[in-house]
């Protein structure tokens, strides 16, 4: 029997985490710390949910059908404030607002591959990146990283085909929290362009990037739509998680492909959350701040407590955005280890398993801790408690 696109692929990683609670009893004493999700699970700030409240009332076409691509005017403030940031002119016409950045990057693939075609992912990957492909029919090519967790072009080089159609990178780094540098973007761009094929940077965490300087150069090229495609999303930024509201920066004439697919799967973008985003951008830049600067010293506090879990055997092997990504000491698999962790030390996090390829060994030997909605004394608490973890260790 033929299998339907979605039995192609696995469940859901942070639905199948949350399962691991069921029969396990918390207390106050001793909480769960859940570091198995990369989403703040904080309300956007008030002056904010103010303005949205503001244009249900006030505003009776944000409750209608919008254009498939977004609001002109969200693409126009997306493409001014990237121009700016990135020192490269950037159209309206090459900013498509979606519902999220999920959708940003299936319809991205949509416009690009089909089945059968190749697309390259660095290991470890961003799992939905991944289940997406297999319901397309689209095969995964592991990019594999290594400790250093950083892809290495002259690698991918080498595995490009003649199905190849795309690399994606994911910077700052989903699971891994590393951050590409500049000229490392570069020489994947370069690669891509001269193989022609297309580069997919998916930047949903670029506000907590650590550098001040625009991350890479690749929009100053003036050829830059031929290649790259890059993906955002203002989830995270403006706590917009339940609104969906995500971009793509590409040329028009992909944006025109990519429309199909939006046309059909969504129509167009959540209206009011189109609005926030808007808003948010033009009135929210103090305050991202505070919480880029928030993020910046829970990642700090990472640093700071690493050597509590250093002297048990772990390894940090990166930290970044919303996440540390680990190297555990035990012999039983990550996934094992996950589940043991929540019964006999009230921490759920995600085991590398969920990030790799089923053939990889080192997927078992790592976790992904997700520290956004643990603050500086819960990290150091956190990091207390995998200290006491005592399972058996690798030889």
């Amino acid at each position: 029997m033929t299998l339907s696109r979605t039995q192609a692929t696995f469940a859901p990683p942070v639905m199948e985490a949350r399962r691991w609670l069921e029969g396990v009893t918390f207390t106050d004493a001793k909480p769960l710390i859940n570091v198995s999700q990369a989403a703040p699970v904080d309300p956007p700030p008030a002056p904010l949910r103010a303005e949205i409240a503001r244009v249900a009332q006030d505003v009776p076409e944000a409750h209608l059908y919008g254009p498939v691509l977004g609001l002109p005017e969200l693409r126009a403030e997306v493409a001014n404030h990237w121009s700016a940031a990135y020192g490269g002119p950037i159209g309206a016409d090459q900013v498509a607002i979606t519902s999220g950045c999920n959708q940003a990057f299936c319809a991205s693939i949509s416009a690009i591959a089909g089945q059968g075609d190749e697309i390259l992912l660095p290991t470890p990957w961003y799992f939905n990146h991944r289940m997406w492909l297999d319901m397309q029919g689209i095969t995964t090519v592991p990019l594999v990283t290594g400790d250093s967790l950083l892809p290495d072009p002259k690698v991918a080089a080498a595995l490009i085909t003649d199905r190849t159609r795309a690399i994606v990178l994911v910077t700052p780094n989903n699971p891994g929290g590393v951050e590409y540098s500049a000229d490392l973007v570069q020489a994947f761009f370069e690669l891509a362009r001269d193989r022609d094929i297309k580069l997919i940077v998916d930047e949903t965490y670029r506000d907590f990037d650590r550098r001040s300087e625009a991350p890479h150069a690749l929009f100053s090229d003036p050829t830059w739509g031929d290649t790259l495609v890059q993906l955002y999303s203002f989830s995270k930024a403006y706590r917009l998680t339940g609104h969906r509201v995500g971009a793509m920066v590409a040329n028009a004439e992909f944006l025109a492909e990519a429309e199909k697919f939006l046309d059909t799967v969504t129509i167009c973008p959540n209206q009011l959350g189109q609005y926030a985003a808007l808003w948010g951008m033009q009135n929210l830049t103090q305050w991202l701040s505070g919480e880029r600067a928030e993020i910046l010293d829970r990642r700090a506090a990472i640093s700071d407590n690493i050597s509590t879990l250093s002297s048990q055997g772990w390894r940090l092997l990166g930290a970044g955005a919303y996440f540390a990504y680990v190297e555990h000491p035990f012999a039983m698999r990550s996934d094992d280890l996950a589940q043991a962790l929540v019964r006999d030390h009230h921490v759920l996090c995600l085991p590398g398993t969920m990030f790799m390829p089923a053939d990889d060994p080192a997927g078992g030997r790592q976790l992904r801790i997700a520290f956004a909605n643990v603050n500086r004394a819960e990290i150091a608490v956190l990091f207390e408690r995998l200290a006491q973890a005592d399972y058996a260790k690798r030889d």
